[in-house]
């Protein structure tokens, strides 16, 4: 008997947005009570003017248009995973349902956070896991980030610019789906080593898509050579500063609107300085 076509999951389209304002919600008076409730064992203090003046954005309600875009024929999803780094100003309401509910199919959906940006493969990499099942045929990432904090950290965080999310959708299709590798990496440098060693591997015609901190990590070691030999800017792209969960994605959205049905795998690659944890995303 013939071998069993090999089939797994595929990044086949992405719609990104940043969004200005605020919602309803950060003004909603159990955001003060959870925040507080929260850091209170820390002995963080409250953002009081923040708190007062009502800052950020809701998940689900950034989140909710873009899936009609990333979905426009309205094709049912069996599986929404909404990924994040910086808490959402709706703590009551879980977002991941609230999108559920307004997501073709109403898929199983829950939410992947405390892990800094290494959330977002996390989700991939869920996604991937469920597929083999049986049960996902498709698949809804929604990754976001919003620029308010309504506490004092303990130390500095760099803070989103904007607020802005990602919808990535995957699908089954023939050939060998997206792959996600999470390892333990404590070193900017070494990280992108790895990365780039990662990304030579994948030959001619790959493109590495690399976090804005991770391609910080170059300069910083003055390892601009490195990148050069891995086939200059043609072959390595950095996201923009400013958005250190969305940004590398929001690059993966832009490559995959102008890329080439023919064109060579993808790299997607970030380094949590904080967790010490390098990921890569390879999409065939």
């Amino acid at each position: 008997m013939p071998a069993a076509e090999s089939r797994g999951l595929r990044v086949t389209r992405a719609v990104c947005a940043g969004f200005e304002g605020r919602s309803e919600a950060s003004l909603h008076p159990d955001l003060r009570t959870f925040v507080g409730d929260l850091v209170r064992p820390y002995g963080l203090p409250l953002r009081e003017d923040l708190l007062s003046e009502g800052v950020g954005h809701d998940y689900g309600q950034m989140a909710e248009g873009l899936l009609g875009r990333a979905l426009p024929a309205g094709e049912p999803a069996d599986l929404l995973i909404l990924a994040f780094s910086s808490p959402d100003v709706r703590p009551g309401a879980p977002a991941a349902l609230h999108l559920s509910r307004h997501c073709p199919g109403q898929p199983t959906a829950f939410a992947v956070c405390d892990q800094g940006s290494a959330a977002a493969f996390t989700a991939f990499r869920i996604a991937a896991a469920h597929h083999r099942t049986g049960g996902c045929r498709r698949a809804v990432i929604v990754l976001a980030e919003q620029s308010a904090l309504h506490y004092q950290p303990a130390e500095p965080v760099g803070l989103p610019q904007e607020h802005r999310a990602v919808v990535l959708v995957c699908e089954e299709s023939a050939g060998e789906g997206l792959r996600v590798r999470q390892q333990a990496q404590a070193d900017g440098s070494q990280a992108l080593r790895s990365a780039l060693a990662d990304h030579r591997q994948r030959g001619r015609g790959a493109r590495l898509l690399l976090a804005a901190d991770l391609a910080g990590a170059a300069r910083m070691a003055d390892r601009t050579a490195d990148l050069d030999a891995h086939g200059g800017p043609e072959a390595v792209e950095s996201a923009r500063p400013g958005q250190p969960f969305t940004g590398v994605w929001t690059l993966l959205a832009d490559r995959l609107a102008r890329r080439p049905e023919a064109g060579g795998p993808l790299l997607v690659a970030d380094h949590d300085r904080r967790l010490g944890r390098l990921s890569t995303l390879t999409l065939p």
